[in-house]
C-alpha cells in the first residue's frame, strides 16, 4: 500500500516537498487557499484542493489520522493560521506532524501543541553552506529532531584505503556511516572490511557536533 502525505501550504517549501514526495510515489493530497497553487500542484500531485486550512470541518474532510504524515508548510504570510492548523492536526490524530517554522520563538510554539518535528528551511539552507564553506570535504549536513543530524562527507585522505573497521567511528567519535557513495551507486549497510576509495562519500549519521568533530579531527 502506498504511503499518503498531506500537505497544506504551496509555498516555495511546500511545493517542492509535494513534488519530491509524489517522485518518491507517495499519494499527495495538497492544500492551498490560492487557486493558482493548486492549479500548479494538480499536475504532479495525487490530489490538489483549495481551502482555508484553518476551516476545522473542511479539514477534518482530509482525514488527517488516515495520513502517515501530515506537513504544515503554511509559511511566512500567517504565523497565527499556521499554530491553528497544527494544532488541528494534533486534535484529529495525526500520527505524525511536520511544521515549518519561522523562528525559534515560532518554532517553541510548534513544538509545545504538539508538532512532532519543526523544520525551518531557511536556516537549514544557512547551516548547510556554513559547513560547505568551513569544511570543503563536507557535502550537506541536514539536522532532525534530538540533536541528530544526516551529514554527506568526501572521504577525508586520511581514511583513503582503511576500513570501516580500521578506523572505529562509533567509539572515536560516535558517527555511524549508513551507507558509502562509490562511482554514482550507494550501498546502505556497508561491509565494514571494505575498503574506502579516494572518491567516496561517507553517509553518515550522529549528532551534528560529532560530524563536526570528525572533520576537524580527519583533516
Amino acid at each position: 500500500m502506498k504511503k499518503q502525505a498531506l500537505i497544506i501550504g504551496l509555498g516555495q517549501f511546500g511545493m517542492a516537498a509535494a513534488k519530491s514526495l509524489s517522485e518518491l510515489g507517495v499519494e499527495v493530497l495538497a492544500v492551498d487557499k490560492s487557486q493558482r497553487r493548486v492549479s500548479i500542484a494538480a499536475e504532479f500531485v495525487t490530489e490538489a484542493v483549495r481551502f482555508d486550512a484553518t476551516d476545522e470541518q473542511a479539514l477534518l474532510k482530509t482525514a488527517p489520522k488516515n495520513r502517515d504524515v501530515c506537513i504544515c508548510a503554511i509559511g511566512d504570510e500567517s504565523r497565527e493560521s499556521s499554530i491553528l492548523c497544527t494544532a488541528l492536526l494534533r486534535q484529529m490524530g495525526a500520527k505524525k506532524v511536520f511544521a515549518r517554522g519561522n523562528d525559534p520563538l515560532h518554532e517553541r510554539i510548534l513544538r509545545s501543541i504538539g508538532a512532532h518535528e519543526v523544520i525551518n528551511p531557511e536556516a537549514e539552507f544557512g547551516s548547510r553552506i556554513a559547513a560547505h564553506l568551513v569544511y570543503e570535504d563536507v557535502v550537506g549536513i541536514v539536522t532532525m529532531g534530538r540533536g541528530m543530524a544526516f551529514g554527506e562527507l568526501h572521504l577525508p585522505p586520511s581514511f583513503e584505503g582503511k576500513t570501516l573497521i580500521d578506523l572505529a567511528l562509533p567509539r572515536r567519535f560516535g558517527v555511524t556511516v549508513a551507507a558509502i557513495e562509490r562511482q554514482g551507486k550507494t550501498t546502505v549497510a556497508p561491509n565494514p572490511q571494505m575498503p574506502l576509495e579516494k572518491d567516496d562519500v561517507l553517509v553518515v549519521i550522529s549528532q551534528k557536533e560529532n560530524i563536526v568533530k570528525l572533520m576537524e579531527e580527519s583533516v
